[in-house]
């Protein structure tokens, strides 16, 4: 009343002209409250952008161990529940007094259940991990055995086939860790990538290559990049070539280029290399007849000393892949030590790493447009490793992009990179990522 009797008393001391404040008086008498204009800062929108601390991902700030979606500080969905309808029956009985004997009960017996359901799935896990330890535990003795010079074997495998075709699955699969990023978009793997498999005696380097396709007068397209270039040249230089190709796809949606490939390479006679056809992702054919047709088609190109049915991500197969390659091995010394995995070969594979879920989280053409350089590698004196990224762009609404809002998605990007790192090299990582625009 007082605050009306103010505002009449201004009103009657001269009504022409108004003495107090419009915007004080909506925002008394107003029901909702009136958002003040955001003022100007003074700088361009690059300059703002470039004072953001949103487009650097830290992995310090972050407890990786916590949940994804809890360090990347993306809020629950609206649409997922919160809750657990055993604890709600006890909230309705204890706090509201809504007492029913027939749902106590029966929620007390699903609850049994339940943890005999969890019981059992925890003394089977633990089952399973504690024979596939000692299974470990009997390959490592053997595999820990000092192998004189004179006596190893070694051999060089190159794995090419056209894009998608499951070449990084293969590759990652036969090492038994991941060496080469893997992901359903097209062109993938930029370079050449090497992983080292180590078995007794017999050292086998896998080299995972880019895509290669031909156009339709069946040559290699004359545009493609350096790096694709590389691939075909490299063709000549491994003891075994893997041609290897996706057998689901042949059957739904049959791309004629790839298979003028497979013949193309089966056509070009070497002597000194072996050449093998793995037919691959027969995990996603359903009949086994559609397999054999396959197969068939491709039984008799020339050029080709075996013809395998794989997969890749799965590993039906890839056991007698593995042993066909060990009885190729040749006796020469190993290129790479077994029991230390080079510096260079860790850089790549955290190159690799955090390109896999680039490509996971960015789409369309913005991942392909990036220049992806590795800045520092450092190890420090506890024996965790630090670890800096820069991801540049070339405009910045590509960099807003891949930042995302308040930093979500390059911190999503860094926390689901560094976790994966810390269990590939066992230690603990500080991974940095910066994006930035290229100036």
């Amino acid at each position: 009343m007082k605050a009306l009797r103010f505002f009449r008393t201004l009103n009657s001391s001269n009504p022409s002209k108004t003495h107090f404040n419009s915007t004080i008086f909506r925002r008394l008498y107003s029901a909702q409250p009136q958002e003040d204009h955001p003022t100007s800062t003074g700088l361009s929108s690059s300059e703002e952008d470039d004072t953001s601390s949103s487009s650097v991902f830290d992995s310090s700030q972050y407890d990786v161990e916590l949940n994804n979606d809890v360090n990347s500080g993306n809020s629950v969905s609206s649409n997922s529940s919160t809750w657990d309808e055993k604890y709600r029956e006890r909230v309705k009985d204890n706090v509201f007094g809504e007492k029913d004997p027939s749902e106590i009960k029966s929620t007390r017996i699903l609850i049994k259940e339940e943890e005999k359901r969890r019981r059992a799935a925890l003394l089977a896990r633990s089952l399973l991990e504690a024979a596939l330890d000692e299974k470990g535990d009997e390959e490592d003795k053997g595999d820990d055995e000092v192998v004189k010079e004179e006596d190893q074997m070694s051999l060089s495998v190159g794995i090419i086939g056209a894009p998608n075709a499951g070449k990084s699955s293969l590759t990652n699969y036969m090492v038994g860790t991941k060496v080469s990023a893997v992901s359903r978009k097209t062109n993938t793997t930029i370079h050449e990538v090497l992983g080292v498999m180590t078995k007794g005696k017999t050292q086998i380097c896998f080299f995972d290559t880019p895509g290669l396709m031909l156009k339709k007068s069946g040559f290699p397209y004359k545009d493609m990049k350096a790096r694709i270039e590389s691939a075909w040249r490299s063709i000549n230089l491994y003891d075994v070539l893997i041609v290897i190709f996706d057998a689901h796809r042949h059957l739904t949606k049959p791309d004629s280029r790839v298979v003028r490939l497979i013949e193309r390479m089966g056509s070009e006679v070497n002597p000194n290399q072996k050449r093998l056809l793995c037919i691959n992702k027969v995990d996603l054919i359903e009949k086994k007849k559609d397999i054999l047709k396959v197969a068939e088609e491709f039984k008799e190109l020339p050029g080709y000393e075996r013809c395998f049915t794989i997969s890749g991500l799965k590993g039906a197969g890839v056991k007698d892949l593995t042993q066909y390659l060990t009885e190729q091995a040749l006796k020469r010394p190993w290129d790479e030590d077994p029991l230390v995995t080079s510096e260079e070969v860790m850089k790549n594979i955290s190159m690799e790493v955090v390109r896999e879920k680039l490509l996971h989280y960015i789409h369309q053409e913005i991942p392909y447009g990036i220049e992806h350089r590795l800045m520092d590698w450092k190890e420090l004196r506890d024996g965790s490793l630090r670890i800096e990224q820069h991801l540049i762009t070339h405009k910045i609404s590509q960099r807003k992009i891949l930042v995302g809002k308040n930093g979500s998605k390059i911190g999503r990007i860094g926390i689901e990179a560094n976790e994966e790192l810390r269990s590939i090299f066992k230690r603990n990582i500080h991974l940095v990522l910066m994006v930035r625009v290229k100036s």
